[in-house]
């Protein structure tokens, strides 16, 4: 949530079609575009993903199609829950949210940001001039990525 700026209820709606696994790699979709997942992310999302087995597969369908299946056979983890949880662990939701937005938007175009986070270009685009991001200096480092 904190590392690519999802909502709660993003996250809590993600299903194991929006994973890929391929090789070592692990990628998640939010937007158009997947994103591969970084270690140890990738690590626990793969776990996620793998059989479930002992209490966390007690009245849950051998299909169920949530990362995060919920209480309820054939529901996903409520947003509330989601939030319950964070909070448990120190991460305050909207606030650590918006602070990842904000680093995204100073550093990726407003298309990219969109694109990549799954937001409507307007929203990545208010976002980039609130940070002050500069596209040509991201259009820039690119450029030299590629003759590097």
């Amino acid at each position: 949530m904190i590392l690519y700026a999802q909502k709660i209820a993003t996250i809590s709606q993600l299903t194991i079609d929006e994973i890929d696994i391929t090789g070592e790699t692990v990628a998640i979709t939010f937007g158009t575009s997947p994103v591969v997942l970084p270690m140890p992310l990738g690590t626990q999302v793969r776990e996620l993903v793998a059989p479930r087995r002992g209490k966390a597969k007690i009245g849950t369908p051998d299909d169920t199609p949530w990362l995060f299946p919920g209480g309820q056979p054939g529901r996903p983890l409520s947003d509330s829950q989601v939030g319950l949880r964070l909070h448990k662990i120190g991460v305050r939701p909207q606030q650590d949210r918006s602070t990842a937005l904000f680093t995204f938007a100073a550093e990726l175009p407003a298309a990219l940001l969109a694109r990549m986070l799954g937001v409507h270009i307007q929203v990545a685009v208010q976002w980039q001039k609130a940070s002050g991001g500069d596209w040509a200096a991201y259009a820039d480092e690119i450029s030299r990525r590629k003759k590097d």
